[in-house]
Formats: structure tokens, C-alpha cells, sequence
């Protein structure tokens, strides 16, 4: 049966942490970060895991409380001048079987007030996998268009992310994908309101968001020699 898992006060939660931001007052309110956050997106993933393993045996919707799908909630604040010890969102990741031997693709989901979203792709990959990606882009431009420019994705995603502002060393300023070999990650989403994220077609709309993401998916598992 159709369930809702977040409710308004998911939203009001992450709002007054964004507002507070302090180890008293999340300590004060740990019990409504359970409530009303992590429990219902824990649920979540582990609804998610049927579905998720029709699109890719491959990858996994893992509901561990520590070292799953679900982030962490606490920043790392060591190397970073922010020193707010929360994040004013929650998200999950969820990552191919061989995400420790090989950099790979996941699909990905963030509830904020004002800015939620779910997608898929590779966020920063490093060298060695920006190489291969941009290799495998030049030499299969075809496949590349078809994971990115069908009706279904054009529709429902969009290519986001960071670029270079010229053309990567070793590439043809003149080659029809040059925007896309720019590229610095290789990321699609779509957004969603708080509507749908409380609502009971919440679960459905992911699905169906990773089913038209998946090309893409496939593409950088391919790009990594990864299975899909």
C-alpha cells in the first residue's frame, strides 16, 4: 500500500536547525530528529531496496543507521571555515556493490526546506575517473546522446554541476559534446516540493525519477567499467 514516510514537521525540523545550529539545541531536540527525520527516511531507504534493485541489481538502498545510504546529519568541520556543527538537510546515496575497488555513480536523494531533489550520476569524480569519463564521452558520443537527450530525460531531469571554462587539455574545441566533456561532474536531478515529499506518492516519483536517470547511470558505470 501507498504510505507517506516525512511530514510538515520533517520541514519544520530542518528549518529550526538551520536557524538554531548548535550541539545544545540539537541535543535539546534529538528526539524530534528521530521522529521526524531519520526514522521515516530510514524507512524509506529500506522501501526503496525492491524497487531500486529492478532498475540495477548492482546497486544498493542500504537502511544501516551508521555506514548506510543515510548521511550523516553532524558536518565535518575540520577543513572547512563553516564551523556549524549540523546540516540544514538530510540526504541518501544509493551506491553500486563496487563503490570501495572502483569510483562510481549513485543515485541520490536531498529533503531541505525550499530545495529538494533526487537524481543520479557522479558529484567531483577524481582524475583518474574525469579522464576515463571524458575518454569514453569523445570515443561514444551516440550513446552519450541517447543517455542524456531522450524525450524522458529532457522532460523530467536536468544536467547540472560545475564546468570548466574552457575546453579540457587534449580535446577539440570543435567537437559537438565540447560543453559536455567541460563538464567537472556529471550529475542529473529533478526537484520536487514539500508536497510531494509528505505525500504518499513520494516513493512512485523516485522510482520513477532513478528508472530516467538510469541511461545516465548505466553511461559512467560503463565510462569506469563497472557493471549496471
Amino acid at each position: 500500500m501507498p504510505k507517506a514516510y516525512f511530514t510538515p514537521a520533517t520541514f519544520r525540523f530542518l528549518a529550526a536547525l538551520d536557524h538554531h545550529n548548535s550541539r545544545e539545541w540539537f541535543h535539546a531536540h534529538k528526539d524530534d530528529y528521530e521522529r521526524h527525520v531519520r526514522e521515516p527516511y530510514l524507512q524509506l531507504i529500506t522501501d526503496l531496496q525492491a524497487p531500486l534493485a529492478k532498475i540495477s541489481t548492482h546497486y544498493r538502498a542500504d537502511p544501516r543507521k551508521n555506514g548506510g545510504s543515510l548521511f550523516r546529519i553532524f558536518r565535518d568541520t575540520r577543513f572547512s571555515n563553516n564551523k556549524l556543527p549540523y546540516k540544514s538537510w538530510q540526504g541518501a546515496r544509493f551506491f553500486h556493490e563496487r563503490r570501495h575497488e572502483i569510483p562510481a555513480p549513485s543515485f541520490y536523494m536531498h529533503i531541505q526546506p525550499g530545495d529538494c531533489f533526487a537524481g543520479g550520476g557522479m558529484w567531483h569524480p577524481e582524475s583518474d575517473a574525469l579522464k576515463h569519463i571524458r575518454e569514453f564521452i569523445a570515443d561514444n558520443p551516440a550513446t552519450w546522446k541517447r543517455a542524456t537527450q531522450s524525450k524522458a530525460f529532457r522532460e523530467h531531469l536536468t544536467l547540472g554541476g560545475e564546468s570548466l571554462s574552457r575546453p579540457p587539455r587534449g580535446y577539440d574545441p570543435t567537437h559537438e559534446l565540447i560543453d559536455d566533456l567541460k563538464r567537472k561532474d556529471f550529475v542529473a536531478s529533478a526537484h520536487f516540493d514539500e508536497a510531494l515529499a509528505c505525500s504518499d506518492e513520494l516513493l512512485p516519483w523516485l522510482v520513477s525519477t532513478y528508472k530516467k536517470v538510469s541511461p545516465l547511470v548505466d553511461y559512467l558505470c560503463a565510462a569506469q567499467e563497472l557493471e549496471f
